[in-house]
């Protein structure tokens, strides 16, 4: 009897969790100290890392055109940080990630109070606008962009990163 029980439990336990299995990666707490992980996590691989946030208005037309650039380039990393200044909401950050395609991606959430010194471990000179990328070469050389990306300066990129290989 109690070996039925067990059994029915754990049969039941999975069931619950099979769905868990095939969702994609949550949003993970970008605090003090995120910045040179992501840095060490994706050293010698080129490195798209975009900062956004859920009530900036070009971020909105932005992140699905990044969507369609990380699928059609599965050799260069992507990274977004949600760096909203007004209260993060991990519920409708993770909403605009899934409807822009980016939800299989490395995705990040400002979660410090002082989300100054968050920025000047980024950039010891970034105000906080956004949006904001940096294309991370192979090499560790970083090169931002303030303000919407031109795609087609990140095609160009991919593609100089790619010939470098």
């Amino acid at each position: 009897m109690r070996r039925r029980f067990a059994a029915i439990v754990g049969l039941g336990i999975l069931i619950a969790s099979a769905p868990a299995l095939g969702a994609p990666p949550g949003l993970k707490p970008f605090e003090r100290g995120t910045w040179q992980g992501v840095l060490r996590g994706h050293a010698g691989r080129p490195t798209l890392v975009h900062f956004w946030g859920v009530t900036c208005g070009p971020c909105k037309v932005e992140l699905p055109l990044l969507g369609k650039f990380a699928k059609d380039h599965p050799e260069i990393d992507v990274v977004t940080v949600s760096a909203d200044l007004v209260p993060n909401l991990p519920a409708a950050t993770q909403s605009m990630l899934d409807k822009a395609g980016l939800s299989s991606t490395e995705n990040f959430i400002f979660n410090d109070g002082f989300v100054e010194r968050l920025r000047f471990e980024i950039d010891p000179a970034w105000q906080g606008d956004i949006p904001r990328t940096m294309l991370i070469s192979r090499d560790g050389s970083i090169t931002t962009i303030e303000g919407s990306a031109e795609m087609s300066d990140l095609e160009k990129w991919s593609a100089q990163q790619l010939s470098k290989h």
